[in-house]
């Protein structure tokens, strides 16, 4: 199947309350714009250095999304255009975003990211360092982010039922906290899910995707 046929294929699959983030790690603008054009527009890349100049690239209407671990040194090569950034694991990287947003004059959404995989390569708060960001002083001087939710990745495994509960546990995180909104954080968005464990993902309570290689081939 065509990346066009792919993309339309995972949009027809998954309910409509389900948002689809089309990967585009790695592959070339011409391969991206076959996606563009069925209509999607939610792109997302994991490094500033490629996200960059695809936004210079491609179609500016574009919602990119930046789902990558993201360093403090990097934020202001995105901040004029970036719409969601996934990854946030710190105070210290809020406290920049907020700081590059300003000086761009928008608002830039933000998921904190937890750490619910059993390997220790992944990136991610623990659910007590996500707690102190929520009761944090410094949250609520941030008028330029908002924290509109969490993102998480499952450990790489065939075992259905570890994943399950993996992913579970970031949405009982999730329904525990999204009742309590303050000026900057009112949790939305649960991103939970890649080509290999969005379906599990969305049945427990994702309600956006992350979709790669089930969209552009293999790398």
């Amino acid at each position: 199947m065509s990346v066009s046929d792919n993309t339309k294929k995972i949009k027809v699959e998954i309910p409509a309350h389900v948002k689809l983030v089309a990967v585009t790690k790695t592959y070339p603008v011409d391969v991206i714009i076959q996606a563009y054009n069925t209509g999607h527009k939610i792109f997302g890349e994991n490094r500033v250095q490629e996200l960059a100049p695809k936004h210079q690239d491609l179609p500016k209407d574009i919602e990119w999304h930046l789902i990558g671990h993201l360093q403090t040194n990097k934020v202001k090569y995105i901040a004029p255009f970036v719409s969601m950034i996934h990854s946030v694991d710190s105070i210290k990287l809020l406290q920049e975003i907020n700081k590059c947003a300003e000086k761009s004059h928008r608002t830039i959404d933000c998921l904190l990211q937890i750490h619910i995989a059993q390997e220790e390569t992944k990136f991610g708060l623990s659910i007590e360092e996500a707690e102190e960001i929520f009761s944090s002083q410094e949250l609520p001087q941030m008028k330029n982010i908002r924290i509109a939710g969490l993102m998480g990745m499952a450990t790489l495994t065939d075992d259905e039922n570890q994943i399950r509960k993996e992913f579970k546990s970031l949405k009982n995180f999730f329904d525990s906290h999204c009742q309590l909104p303050t000026a900057n954080s009112r949790l939305e968005v649960l991103s939970m899910g890649m080509s290999s464990d969005y379906k599990i993902a969305i049945e427990e309570g994702s309600n956006l995707i992350r979709v790669g290689s089930l969209i552009f081939g293999t790398r």
